[in-house]
């Protein structure tokens, strides 16, 4: 027996419970029973025969009557053999064999089910797979257990394949026990109601159930009256199960759609309708489908005044009302369908309500393509007085040939086709086309349209569903009349016949009520082969699939259609894929910086696959930290406004983030914080006499807990940070505020204790009496350190693993993980299941595998990569496996796809422990390390797991050879236990990766001299800072790299000089040249080096590196050619005095004409500036106080206009803007009159755009430098009148505040 025939999936068997409890078989009851053993000859009908002894009813499993079985006439996917059971029954399983002693049997076929002997079903397993495994031999018996037992008085087998040796052959025999149910009809017109008595609501259950099936896609199924007024209803429309709720409040407005759930509900099958009420939620099952709702407490399902079954609570409606039948309707426990058997008084019925189920009969045929036709001959005389073709049909496609014939008399073809899901209707004869007609819209909907071609003398008129607009019409001047035959859907293959043309698609879908001249066709006789032809149709069944419902797409991707395939639209949802399953974002800020990105803002999903939406925060990375930050309503100190006849102030904050998004990310995060800071005058905080504070907070989960300590202490504290340092102004006191005095004080710190983060609400309770003045600043939360990006686990040993619970990733399953290796081959992770398993591996040094089962057979992804992938750095792996393919990413490469079969198995089950880094055969096992695992948006712990596993190691160090490389401008790489720094302290550069360039825009009068130390006192300083600083006193050789730009020549940009009256200058001459000086002996002249590049004062940013050895001297500028020189003397700059940018102080011992120069000094901007290891703009600009340099003169920090500052990665692209504060008195806080992120965001990007219009607009340099110059000082002199009006500034978080950064957006 196939292992995929004994699968019962949890949620079928839970369905299958519910089936059971309303249909009255009880779940305990054995279900099994062979159901056709016993039945006569007469029960079993068949396509055709071979033989009289191979007649259908000699198909009865283990018999050998007759020739030991029935085989039919021909062999071909058109025959059936079809067993009345006599009543409906319970079918729980199905067995085939061969005929006996023959080597005729089956290898697959389907299986339908029916009421009436029409309008067949086809069972699916799991939704999708139409075909069941056969037999191999002719004697033994394969048993199929249905994963979900089947309704129905008729069963029909269809062989789709059987052994290529013979041809078909059958027995079978189908288990199952009798079906009881209680059935009414309803004509549309007809209506029951039903006046529940007292129902105590202990034990009693709140829950209505049925079954229904009707033709109509549109109908009011039930409604349910409470006693206060609310109302609740189940009502079709268009083919989908609406639950509405009319509130209280409403009675007389429309009701409220609650949920809407199912899909071609009007299939003329029956469908479960489960609704089920627990306190405030409601659950709505059809079918196998549930979806669950909350609603207000004013409605239950215990107090129903009224049950209408049928009637559409809207007068006059009729056509709302339900037209077809029900099937043992349950209230509560109660039958109401026995009740109006017996006539009881609380059930009244109107119009025509009968006890059985009565059903017209519509005859379908789908087309399932893509070489499906009908072809009908035109028996109706072609006389001047025009012809008619009408049908229905329902499709998913947007394109498709409806039907075609040829025109009688003059010649031509005739199309009707669906194109853009509009009817068009095409007429053409010798290529030419002489007529078209269009009309409808939006007809791939998957319900039924009606069509009608109607031609009279005169007048052609094609109609959409019988409307006005979907009527058009036109006046040919020759006869629209049919030849002899018609084709629908579709043409015979060209070699096989030639009177059919088909120019558009085939037609994939249903018709049914086909009617030629207003005939109606018997398909039941075509498909006898009495009467036209056809080819790959299924006659008697309408096939269509909603393949959205329930939609496969994930995290709001909009589902839709064809006939085959449903496609995700994941625009706009923040995730990607097939199915919109994983995320299009990393984890956290930490990840989007080993990508290579310095700070701005981006979105992050904090667990990729998971439930929890994308979120928008600013990544601020520094030097030492990767900083989260979260903002609030209102991150600015904000002055307490007191409200007359209120003795406490209370403030809630507002988060930017959802709850669930702001929980995870406190969870994930290594530390936490969050500044809470309370400025005051005679305004106390926390300490009272009797113990209680005056204020307090609420922060943590959820509204948040009580908090009655401050930002600095511990928790229940009832501290602030003064009283834990002991510098309290009062020492009897343990905050500076509880002190009541006349002058401003403060209190403030970070709230670092992260069950007690987020800061959700103040309650500031001392600010009502005279005097009183208080302001408070809570800062945006702010985390680091992303604990799941860095969980590692090391593997030493080949038949080492970690074992973690099973993995559940039935429908979608996504895995993504980094490793490294020096390996060439190993497993990084296994699950298996009985049949299905999942495995990714390094199956070699450049290749990575992604294998997996889910009952189709093993299917594998790979990757090859160009470079090894054992070497020993990190490499990303990124596997995805859904309903429609697999994939797999490796690192940047290109992705890898693999689409699935078409109706195969869908669901991965798994049983076997997760392994990790090995298999449980404990081969090919994994040697490296392995981390940031997740599955399905969870991360597993390697790390606590390796803690207790013997042969694998908690962490993985050795991240620099992979991510050293982001180290830039000989920035250096340095490990850290989770990650790495880039030390910029060999760089004239500074930032995250040692990229933002150190500029400054240098005044006439500007000097920076940089004292070169003696050897004796480099040895006392050379550890206090680092090499940029402090540097070799006797290079052997100068390198020598900087930015400049200027419109002033001459101009001396750089002087370095020795003890021994030695030097070398870097200057533009007169003619606007590059001209470097070197004297290297002080006995010789100075030698002049001239680049050939002249206009080099020109106001724009020009790079210049020169790189002496010996003799040779080389020199670049921009990206021109490199210049060669040779000296003529090979000296060396020996014990070295001082190296100064800009004005040179003292000048007077220089060669007169650069003491002419030196004294101009220099007007303009330089960046970048290095000689040797030395950076001295650096060291001026971030170590003025400890390094050994002197400036004089007004020295601005600028970013030189460079092409570095447009850079959006470029940290010194992010403006910190100030607070926009003001004064609110003499002596009080500055206190920021803007509340909204949105308004700050809005300000951010005002600014950013105008920075830039100014920047090109701008094209005097002259007037520009002197505006630069101006705002400095306006900007210095702000700055003084705050420290002089006020103490206490707007304080920012400690770290670079994102509302003060500029609002760049990264969608990654």
């Amino acid at each position: 027996m196939d292992l995929r025939t004994i699968r019962v999936f949890g949620i079928t068997a839970r369905v299958a419970l519910l089936l059971c409890g309303v249909s009255g078989t009880s779940a305990q009851e054995v279900c099994d029973s062979a159901l056709v053993s016993n039945l006569p000859p007469s029960s079993f009908r068949s396509s055709s025969q071979l033989s009289s002894s191979h007649a259908p009813g000699f198909a009865k499993l283990n018999r050998r009557d007759g020739a030991g079985g029935w085989s039919p006439l021909s062999s071909d996917r058109y025959q059936w053999l079809q067993v009345d059971l006599g009543e409906r029954t319970k079918i729980t399983a199905v067995a085939t064999q061969g005929r006996y002693g023959s080597s005729d049997w089956l290898t697959s076929y389907q299986l339908m089910f029916s009421d009436t002997g029409h309008n067949w079903k086809q069972y699916r397993q799991e939704d999708s797979i139409g075909s069941f495994p056969g037999n191999s031999n002719a004697d033994s018996v394969v048993q199929y257990k249905l994963q979900q037992p089947a309704v129905a008085r008729f069963l029909r087998l269809i062989p789709l394949d059987w052994n290529s040796a013979g041809r078909i052959g059958l027995r079978l025999e189908a288990y199952g026990c009798p079906y009881t149910s209680d059935v009414m009809s309803f004509d549309g017109g007809s209506s029951l109601t039903y006046r529940p008595g007292p129902v105590p609501r202990q034990g009693s259950k709140q829950v209505i159930s049925l079954k229904f099936k009707t033709l109509r896609n549109s109908g009011t199924l039930l409604h349910a009256e409470g006693r206060e007024g609310s109302g609740l209803s189940l009502q079709l429309e268009r083919g989908k199960l609406q639950l509405l709720l009319r509130e209280v409040t409403s009675s007389f407005s429309e009701p409220r759609l609650l949920m809407s759930l199912g899909s071609l509900l009007d299939d003329q099958h029956w469908h479960l309708v489960i609704l089920r009420q627990r306190n405030s939620q409601l659950n709505l099952t059809v079918d196998k489908h549930t979806q669950t709702v909350q609603t207000a407490e004013e409605f239950s399902l215990w107090d129903v005044k009224l049950l209408i079954v049928g009637a559409s609570q809207n007068p006059g409606t009729t056509r709302k009302n339900f037209q077809g039948c029900l099937e043992n309707l349950m209230y509560n426990g109660v039958n109401v369908t026995e009740l109006a058997k017996n006539n009881d008084q609380q059930v009244s019925m109107k119009g025509n309500v009968t006890f059985s189920c009565t059903e017209p009969v519509h005859v379908a045929a789908t087309f399932p393509g893509p070489n499906s036709f009908l072809r009908l001959p035109w028996t109706m005389p072609s006389t001047s007085s025009g012809m008619s073709v009408g049908f229905q049909f329902r499709t998913w496609n947007k394109a498709g040939l409806l039907l075609t014939f040829d025109l009688t008399r003059q010649g031509g073809e005739v199309w009707l086709f669906l194109a853009e899901a509009r009817l068009r209707l095409h007429i053409q004869r010798g290529g030419r086309a002489l007529l078209e007609l269009s009309a409808g819209s939006g007809l791939n909907d998957g319900q039924w349209h009606s069509v009608d071609l109607t031609s009279r003398p005169g007048r052609l008129t094609i109609s959409v569903d019988k409307q006005e607009t979907g009527v058009a019409h036109t006046s040919p001047s020759f006869p629209v009349l049919v030849s002899n035959q018609i084709f629908f859907g579709g043409c015979p293959a060209e070699d096989y016949n030639q009177e059919c043309k088909n120019p558009h698609d085939t037609f994939q879908g249903c018709m049914r009520l086909l009617a030629l001249d207003n005939q109606p066709v018997d398909l039941i006789v075509v498909q006898q082969r009495l009467l036209g032809n056809y080819s790959q149709l299924q006659i008697d069944m309408c096939g269509i699939i909603d393949r959205c419902s329930p939609s496969h797409c994930e995290h709001g991707g909009l589902c839709s259609q064809t006939w085959t395939v449903f496609h995700c639209n994941c625009s706009d949802s923040g995730y990607s894929g097939a199915t919109c399953h994983s995320s299009a974002y990393e984890e956290s800020c930490e990840a989007y910086k080993h990508s290579g990105n310095t700070p701005g803002y981006f979105y992050i999903d904090v667990d990729g696959s998971g439930p929890i939406k994308p979120q928008l925060v600013y990544c601020n990375m520094t030097d030492e930290n990767t900083w989260m930050v979260v903002q609030h309503n209102n991150t600015e100190l904000t002055k307490v406004r007191s409200s007359p006849g209120e003795n406490q102030h209370l403030v809630h904050f507002d988060y930017m983030s959802e709850e669930e998004q702001l929980v995870a990310i406190i969870h994930q995060s290594e530390h936490c914080q969050q500044e809470l800071s309370y400025q005051c005058r005679k305004s106390r905080l926390l300490n009272t006499q009797e113990g209680s504070p005056f204020s307090w907070w609420l922060g943590g989960p959820g509204t948040g807990l009580v908090q009655t300590y401050w930002g600095g202490a511990h928790p229940g504290s009832q501290q602030c940070a003064c009283g834990l340092q002991g510098d309290c102004v009062d020492p009897q006191l343990y905050c500076n505020c509880d002190a009541d005095r006349m002058e401003w004080s403060e209190d403030s710190g970070f709230i670092s204790h992260k069950e007690s983060l987020p800061v959700r609400s103040l309650v500031l309770g001392d600010v009502q009496r005279p005097g009183s003045e208080a302001a408070y600043r809570v800062g945006s939360l702010q985390c680091h350190g992303d604990k799941n990006f860095w969980n590692a686990a090391f593997f030493d040993q080949e038949t080492s693993y970690l074992h973690f619970p099973t993995f559940h990733g039935e429908l979608s399953a996504d895995v993504s993980f980094f490793f490294k290796t020096t390996a060439s081959f190993g497993v990084f992770l296994e699950n298996l299941g009985i049949k299905d398993f999942i495995r990714i591996e390094l199956s070699s040094s450049t290749q990575v595998v992604f294998s997996f089962d889910v009952g189709n057979g093993p299917l594998e992804v790979s990757v090859e990569s160009s470079y090894p992938l054992n070497d020993d750095r990190w490499h990303r792996i990124r596997a995805e496996r859904n309903v429609k393919e697999a994939s797999l990413r490796l690192d940047d490469l290109p992705v890898a796809t693999q689409e699935a079969p078409a109706d195969g198995h869908i669901h991965l089950q798994l049983n076997s422990q997760l392994f990790i880094g090995g298999t449980a055969s404990r081969q090919r096992g994994f040697r490296g390390c392995i981390r940031a695992l997740q599955l399905n948006g969870i991360t597993l712990d390697l790390e606590e797991r390796a803690k207790i596993t013997p042969g694998v190691r908690p962490g993985c160090p050795g991240h620099c050879s992979s991510y050293g490389s982001l180290c830039q401008n000989q920035g250096r790489c340095v490990e850290r236990a989770a990650g790495f720094h880039c030390d910029c302290s060999l760089s004239a550069y500074t930032g995250v990766f040692c990229q933002t360039e150190v500029s400054a825009d240098f005044k006439s009068g500007t000097s920076i001299s940089y004292a070169f130390k003696e050897p004796d006192e480099l040895s006392r300083n050379s550890s206090d800072l680092p090499s940029s600083i402090y540097s070799d006193p006797l290079p052997r050789g100068e390198n020598v790299s900087l930015s400049f730009r200027t419109t002033q020549s001459p101009a001396l940009l750089l002087h370095v000089s020795s003890h021994f009256n030695e030097y070398l200058a870097l200057l533009i001459n007169r003619h606007d040249e590059l001209e470097l000086r070197y004297k290297l002996d002080s006995s010789r002249a100075a030698e002049v080096l001239r680049s050939s590049m002249r206009g080099l004062a020109n106001g724009l940013l020009h790079a210049v590196t020169i790189r002496r050895s010996a003799d040779s001297v080389s020199m670049q500028v921009d990206d021109n050619a490199r210049e060669d020189f040779n000296l003529s003397f090979a000296g060396e700059l020996g014990r070295l005095r001082s190296l100064v940018l800009g004005r040179v102080p003292d000048s007077d011992s220089l060669d007169p004409d650069l003491a002419r120069l030196g004294a101009l000094g220099f007007a303009g901007c330089l960046s970048v500036v290095r000689y040797n290891s030395v950076s001295p703009l650096k060291a001026a600009l971030l170590h003025p106080g400890t390094s050994p340099v002197v400036v004089l003169g007004p020295l601005v920090r600028s970013s030189c206009g460079s092409s570095a500052s447009a850079n959006p990665y470029s940290a010194e692209n992010t403006h910190h803007l100030s607070d926009q504060s003001g004064s609110v008195g003499s002596g009080q806080p500055l206190v920021n009159a803007m509340k909204s992120d949105s308004a700050l965001i809005g300000g951010v990007i005002a600014v950013a755009i105008f920075v830039i219009v100014t920047v090109f607009a701008i094209t005097a340099r002259f007037l520009y430098r002197r505006k630069e110059t101006y705002r400095s000082r306006e900007v210095k002199a702000a700055k003084q009148e705050e420290s002089q009006d006020f103490h206490y500034n707007n304080q920012t978080d400690g770290r670079k505040n994102a509302s003060g950064e500029n609002s760049k957006e990264f969608f990654m």
